[in-house]
C-alpha cells in the first residue's frame, strides 16, 4: 500500500515562497498522476496542479488558473518524491495542501478520482 507524507508547510508573508514535498513509501509512484490539492474550512478540496507521465521519463504538468505562473510541480522518481514550489504567495493561497495520486488515464481535476492521499500540510500566508 502506497502512503504519502507531505511536509514543508508553514507561515509566510505575502509575496514570499514555500516549497512542499510529498514523499511516497510502499511502492513506486512514477506511473501515477501525482497532484496537489488544497482545502480551506467549509470549502471543497480544490485542484492546484498535477504531474502526468506522457511516456518514458517525460512528464507534463497542469495547473489551476489561480496558481499558473506562480506554482511549479516537479518530481524526483528516484526519491519517490513530488514537490510543489510556490512563489509570490497570496493571502488566498492559505489552505491545507494535500498530495494525491491516481492511476487514471487522464489528469482528473476532481479529488474523487484520486486514490492516494497524504495527511496534508498547512500553508498560511499572512502579514
Amino acid at each position: 500500500q502506497v502512503q504519502l507524507v507531505e511536509s514543508g508547510g508553514g507561515l509566510v508573508a505575502p509575496g514570499g515562497s514555500l516549497s512542499l514535498s510529498c514523499v511516497a513509501s510502499g511502492g513506486p509512484t512514477s506511473r501515477y498522476i501525482m497532484a496537489w490539492f488544497r482545502q480551506t474550512p467549509g470549502m471543497q478540496r480544490e485542484f492546484v496542479g498535477a504531474s502526468t507521465r506522457i511516456g518514458g521519463n517525460v512528464y507534463t504538468t497542469k495547473y489551476a488558473d489561480s496558481v499558473k505562473g506562480r506554482f511549479t510541480i516537479s518530481r524526483h522518481n528516484a526519491k519517490n518524491t513530488v514537490y510543489l514550489e510556490m512563489n509570490n504567495l497570496k493571502l488566498e493561497d492559505t489552505a491545507v495542501y494535500y498530495c494525491a495520486g491516481t492511476t487514471a488515464s487522464n489528469t482528473p481535476l476532481s479529488p474523487e478520482a484520486y486514490t492516494l492521499w497524504g495527511q496534508g500540510t498547512q500553508v498560511t500566508v499572512s502579514s
